[in-house]
């Protein structure tokens, strides 16, 4: 069974720090794009940065680049989002998602290329 677990999201103060992981099951986790993305109460969902399968290239929005950080450990099957300078806008359901398609300068920003989701995670910034 193909699963994608989102943890460690919460209420934080805004300028605090936060770091969202993401266990994967079922599929070759080590061949996967893992991407995190997401979406705002009223709001479409939201890219915000993917990591290709061996960590070595990563991609990010702007609204997030410099502030959070996306990293994975192939060997525990966990992808990492360290979230920094947090923001009341930054509140929102946080999702994992995957694809066995490589990741290119050109594509894996999209929802609709991500086959296997997570249930996301609420993580709620208050100032």
């Amino acid at each position: 069974q193909v699963q994608l677990v989102e943890s460690g999201g919460g209420l934080v103060l805004a300028g605090g720090s936060r770091r969202l992981s993401c266990a994967a099951s079922g599929i070759i986790f080590s061949s996967y794009t893992m991407a995190w993305f997401r979406q705002a109460p009223g709001k479409g969902r939201e890219f915000l940065t993917v990591i290709s399968a061996n960590g070595i290239m990563s991609k990010y929005a702007e609204s997030v680049k410099c502030r959070f950080t996306i990293s994975r450990d192939n060997a525990k099957n966990l992808v990492y989002l360290q979230m920094n300078s947090l923001k009341p806008d930054d509140t929102a359901i946080y999702y994992c998602a995957g694809s066995p398609a490589p990741l290119t300068t050109t594509t894996m920003t999209n929802s609709g290329e991500f086959q296997t989701w997570g249930q996301g995670i609420q993580v709620t910034v208050s100032s």
